[in-house]
Formats: C-alpha cells, sequence, structure tokens
C-alpha cells in the first residue's frame, strides 16, 4: 500500500531495515540454547544459515526447523577452537553460497564448579580461552578475509556482562576469555571499519537458557540475581533476538566497536539494592509519593538504619526545638 504521492509507508522502510533475505549467516554453538534461537530468530529474518556446533544431533536436528521455514540451512559439525574445524565452517559457507554477510560468534564455556580463583586448575581455564576466545578470533580473522575482499560484513560476539566489571557470581576464566573477546571487538570494530566491516558485541546479563538454568532456578539464584538487577528480574532467551537482528541487518549500518548490554540495567547500576533504602518513604511525607510498586528487597532493613526511614529533620519533620514551641 502507497500513500497518496507514491511513498512507501514508513513501516514498509522499517521491515526492510531488518530484513535478511539473501543474507548468508554462520553461526556457531547453533545446538542448544542461545544458538537455537538466534539460528530460529536469524531464519525468520530471511538469513541462509551454516550452523555449527559439536552436537551432531542437535544442531542437525535445529538445521531442520530452521530450513522448514524456508532458508537455506546448512549443518557443520565442528569444535571452534580447532583451527582446521573453523577453517572448515568458514570454508563451508563459501563454498555453498560464495560469501558471508554476517558472523555470528555464538560458541562459548564456562565452569559450573564454583573453584575460587586461587585453585582454579590451568587445564580448564585454557579450554574455556581456547573456545570463548581464541574460537572467536579465528573465525572472526577467516570469515573477516572474505568480507573485507567483498567490503562489506557483520561480525557479532556474543560477549557478556562479564567482561565489564567483576562480579561475586563470575568465573575467572570465563570473565578473562569475555574480556579479551570485547576488547577483540573493539579493536577490530575500529581496525576495519573503513573497509566496510562491522564488527561489535552483545553482551547479555543472566539469561535463562538451558545451559543457565541449574543455576538460576534450580539453585534458588534468580531471585537473588533479579534483586540486583534494576529490572528485578533475569533475562529470556528471546530478549536477546531483537537486539541480534539489529546488529546483523542494515539497520546498524553505521555501527561498528559497539557493546550492545542486554542486561536489564545491571551494568549502567554500579550496584543495586537488595536492602530496601530507608529514603524510599521520604516523599510521601512531603506529599510527593513514589508512583507505583518499588522493590521491597530481599532481606529486611537492619535496625541500625530503621532511624533512616523516618526522614531528615527539618525537612520531613519538626526539629526537637521546634516541636517543643
Amino acid at each position: 500500500m502507497s500513500s497518496a504521492n507514491g511513498a512507501k509507508p514508513a513501516h514498509g522502510i522499517a521491515s526492510k531495515l531488518f530484513d535478511l533475505t539473501g543474507k548468508t549467516v554462520v553461526l556457531t554453538g547453533a545446538s542448544y540454547g542461545l544458538g537455537e534461537m538466534m539460528a530460529k530468530g536469524l531464519a525468520s529474518a530471511g538469513a541462509d544459515l551454516v550452523l555449527a556446533a559439536r552436537s551432531k544431533d542437535s544442531l542437525e536436528a535445529v538445521t531442520s526447523e530452521c530450513a522448514a521455514l524456508g532458508v537455506d540451512a546448512t549443518p557443520v559439525v565442528a569444535d571452534v577452537s580447532d583451527e582446521y574445524d573453523v577453517k572448515r565452517i568458514v570454508d563451508a559457507a563459501i563454498e555453498r553460497h560464495g560469501k558471508i554477510d554476517v558472523l555470528v560468534n555464538n560458541a562459548g564455556i564456562s565452569d559450573m564448579r564454583g573453584l575460587p580463583a586461587e585453585n582454579f586448575d590451568m587445564e580448564t581455564f585454557r579450554r574455556i580461552v581456547d573456545v570463548d576466545l581464541f574460537g572467536a578470533f579465528m573465525l572472526a580473522r577467516d570469515a573477516g578475509r572474505h568480507m573485507l575482499a567483498a567490503g562489506s560484513g557483520s561480525i557479532i560476539n556474543i560477549c557478556s556482562i562479564m567482561a565489564s566489571g567483576a562480579n561475586e557470581l563470575n568465573v575467572i576464566a570465563y570473565t578473562g576469555a569475555k574480556g579479551g573477546l570485547l576488547n577483540l571487538t573493539y579493536q577490530l570494530g575500529c581496525e576495519w571499519a573503513d573497509r566496510g566491516v562491522r564488527v561489535n558485541a552483545i553482551s547479555p546479563g543472566f539469561i535463562v537458557t538451558p545451559m543457565t538454568a541449574p543455576a538460576l532456578d534450580a539453585l534458588g539464584v534468580s531471585e537473588y540475581i533479579a534483586s540486583r538487577t534494576p529490572m528485578r528480574r533475569v533475562g529470556n532467551a528471546e530478549e536477546l533476538l531483537g537486539p541480534l537482528l539489529f546488529l546483523a541487518s542494515d539497520a546498524s549500518s553505521y555501527v561498528t566497536g559497539l557493546n550492545l548490554l542486554v542486561d536489564g540495567g545491571t551494568n549502567a547500576s554500579n550496584g543495586y539494592y537488595q536492602i530496601r533504602p530507608g529514603h524510599h518513604g521520604w516523599g510521601e511525607m512531603l506529599g510527593a509519593p513514589t508512583v507505583g510498586n518499588t522493590f521491597e528487597g530481599l532481606a529486611p532493613l537492619p535496625e541500625r538504619l530503621v532511624p533512616w526511614t523516618g526522614g531528615v529533620p527539618g525537612i520531613h519533620y519538626s526539629m526537637p526545638s521546634e516541636a517543643g514551641e
């Protein structure tokens, strides 16, 4: 439908910006969790897919579901920490489609043992860095050559809020690898910008996936994490799809070197309250109560802070000398 002057409606322009029809996307870690959601979301946007993961059966199942959406989907069973396997992934995309428009470095592992840094073993440390950092770099390097030759391309590194600061729930090898990946994003985003290749990162906060569910839900950690997140909840995997499509599509054609935080406000907050601040009731004393319900806190206010809830003498209530007059 067109307007009277023949111009296309604005919503048509917007939908075209996010359309990935005809684009070839390489996605790693595509067999389950966030990778599975991303694969289906990219397919729904029209992208042809080359999907890589180590789990053959799960990968083939995801590939079949994507193909059923009407796109070309190719599985490549591979370990991104193996340089030969990385070459096979890139070669598969070039041989089948002749190009790579988008690379999504999603493959990643962590460690659920809860070991403190002083007791962390180097075998596990190296394995995490091999997958989360070295694998992402090798794929960016090898796919990047083709993108640079074509003069266009988008690389999206799935990073983490753990790359941007310390956290009591962090794993030392994971934060080291993701911190390196974030800086790699900044460097490549600038280094390749004038040759048409954009490199950006998405840094999820605590997102419920099959990998994180045991820690977040089964152990009751979700409530604790929600209590220190401004949005007061953990995230859902589907909430990463919008940011992914934005960075993969022409909608972000002037965006590079960006770390897009999808974390419910965690990194913006510099820490958020788990015990309700005493001053939250002060506005009510002045006839300006808070609109809506605020977070009540994970724990009761300590006794020593209870007097704070009463307000400031002379502002919220009369000074003792004034009261006696």
